[in-house]
C-alpha cells in the first residue's frame, strides 16, 4: 500500500466544492481544510506506486479549482497505538 499527502492550492470559492469532488476519486482517503500556505491536504492511500501518477495527474488535476499541488511520499506510518505496543513488548 502506497500512502502520500498531496498539498493542494484551491481557488477561495471553490474550496469546499473541490474537496467533496476530491472524496469522489478511487484511492482518496481523506480531505482536510487547513490554515497556512496550503488550502487543502489530501491523504491518498494506493495500492500500487504507479497508480500516483494516474491520480495526481489525470484525476486531481482535472479538478478546476486546483492551482497548484506538491506530492509527499510517505516511508513509514508512526500512530500513538504502534509506540504504546512497542513500550508494551520492550521495544526501544
Amino acid at each position: 500500500m502506497v500512502t502520500a499527502l498531496i498539498l493542494l492550492n484551491v481557488q477561495r470559492a471553490a474550496i469546499n466544492a473541490t474537496a467533496q469532488a476530491l472524496l469522489q476519486i478511487v484511492g482518496v482517503a481523506e480531505v482536510y481544510s487547513v490554515t497556512g500556505e496550503y488550502d487543502l491536504v489530501v491523504v491518498l492511500h494506493l495500492p500500487r506506486y504507479e497508480d500516483l501518477a494516474v491520480v495526481v495527474t489525470e484525476r486531481m488535476i482535472a479538478l478546476e479549482g486546483i492551482t497548484r499541488t506538491q506530492t509527499l511520499m510517505a516511508f513509514k506510518a508512526y500512530s500513538r497505538e504502534d509506540l504504546e505496543q512497542a513500550w508494551d513488548i520492550g521495544v526501544e
